[in-house]
C-alpha cells in the first residue's frame, strides 16, 4: 500500500484533494487540564492574576484551528465556517475539560484543526495559571467524533 503523503520519488506532498467534493465535516476533540482544585476555583472565582483564564483560551483555541496548516506541514488550509471551544470544569477533581468543535464545508476533514484548537486551549489555560500552579498537567488529547466526507461518522468509543 502506498503511502499518501509522498510522491513515487519518496518526498513529502500534501494529498491533491481537488478531485474530491465538498461536504459538511465536522470534528470534535478534548483536552484536559489537570490542577490544583484551589487553581479551579480561582479561575471560576475570575481572580487568577493574569485575567480571565477561560475567555482567553477560549479565544486562543479558536484561533488555533485557523492556524493549523501554519503548524503541521501537510495540513490543507481550509475555510472554516465555525470554531468553538467549550469548557467543562470539575472544582473536585481539579480538572477542565476542554472540547474543541470545529466544522468547514470542504474537501478535506477538520479533525487536525479541532486536535489543535482543544491543544492551545489547553496551553493556553496553563500559560496563564502556571504562575499559581507549577504542576498543572495536560492530558487525555483526543478526536471524540468526525462527521462528513468519504470515510464517513467515527464516535470514540467510551468516551
Amino acid at each position: 500500500m502506498p503511502f499518501n503523503h509522498f510522491d513515487d520519488g519518496g518526498r513529502a506532498v500534501m494529498v491533491d484533494v481537488g478531485s474530491k467534493e465538498p461536504t459538511l465535516r465536522t470534528a470534535v476533540a478534548r483536552a484536559t487540564v489537570l490542577m490544583k482544585r484551589d487553581t479551579v476555583a480561582a479561575i471560576t472565582a475570575g481572580v487568577m492574576k493574569k485575567g480571565d483564564v477561560l475567555g482567553i483560551a477560549r479565544i486562543a483555541g479558536i484561533a488555533a484551528a485557523k492556524k493549523t496548516p501554519d503548524l503541521i506541514p501537510l495540513a490543507h488550509p481550509i475555510a472554516l465556517t465555525e470554531a468553538s471551544i467549550d469548557f467543562g470544569v470539575d472544582g473536585e477533581r481539579g480538572t477542565i475539560v476542554v472540547t474543541a468543535t470545529v466544522r468547514a464545508f470542504d474537501r478535506t476533514g477538520v479533525e487536525m484543526e479541532a486536535m489543535v484548537s482543544a491543544t492551545v486551549a489547553a496551553l493556553t489555560i496553563y500559560d496563564m495559571c502556571k504562575g499559581a500552579d507549577r504542576g498543572i498537567s495536560i492530558g487525555d488529547v483526543f478526536l471524540l467524533s468526525k462527521d462528513g466526507g468519504r470515510s464517513g461518522a467515527y464516535r470514540r468509543a467510551g468516551a
